[in-house]
């Protein structure tokens, strides 16, 4: 597997997803959010690190860190691309969180002519916990794409606010059940405050 899709894809390109694409960002509005500070659920700054486990794999745990910035997008060593707009967090393909950041927030992002990925703020301002430990005012945000007749893949993430993802769980949804594929947990960050 390869780990860009934790930072730059999030798990939902490199794991045979196809999603893949140029992303067209559709919704009946399009004004920035009014809210809280989208930076704060993904700081974004040189030298930020984040170590992940892989649940399902005996392999060695994964560190994604920023090592620079360029054009508005924070490159990373695994060749993720991120950044904060004033819509949202986003790779170069979608938006990952969008604000206002309410529970039932919904948008959409159109990554091939035949593929739409489905958001949906599912939760917002909970407790949520991860082996670095228990965070506050959480978001846990599904994304849902159908890739065939009997299966949409799930990925589920959680932001942190002043930390970023602290867990991916991706899952092949078929026939009204869910199969777990892959879950990433946070096991240890350092960041300094996002991007303003």
């Amino acid at each position: 597997m390869k780990f860009s899709s934790v930072v730059g894809g999030l798990v939902l390109g490199a794991l045979a997803l196809g999603w893949g694409g140029c992303a067209k960002h559709v919704e009946a509005e399009d004004k920035p959010p009014e809210t809280a500070k989208l930076t704060e659920y993904y700081p974004l700054a040189v030298g930020n690190r984040w170590t992940y486990k892989v649940n399902g794999r005996n392999d060695r745990p994964v560190e994604v860190k920023i090592l620079k910035e360029e054009d508005g997008f924070y490159h990373d060593n695994q060749g993720g691309q991120l950044m904060v707009d004033t819509f949202g967090i986003r790779d170069q393909k979608r938006y990952l969180l969008r604000g206002p950041v309410e529970q039932g927030r919904t948008w959409s992002n159109v990554v091939s002519v035949s593929s739409t990925e489905r958001y949906q703020i599912v939760q917002a301002g909970i407790p949520c916990q991860a082996p670095a430990g228990s965070f506050e005012n959480c978001v846990l945000v599904e994304a849902r794409n159908r890739v065939d007749a009997d299966t949409t893949l799930i990925n589920t993430l959680t932001f942190a606010p002043g930390v970023g993802i602290v867990s991916i769980q991706l899952e092949a949804e078929r026939d009204g059940r869910r199969i777990r594929q892959t879950w990433l947990e946070l096991t240890s960050y350092q960041v300094k405050p996002g991007q303003s």
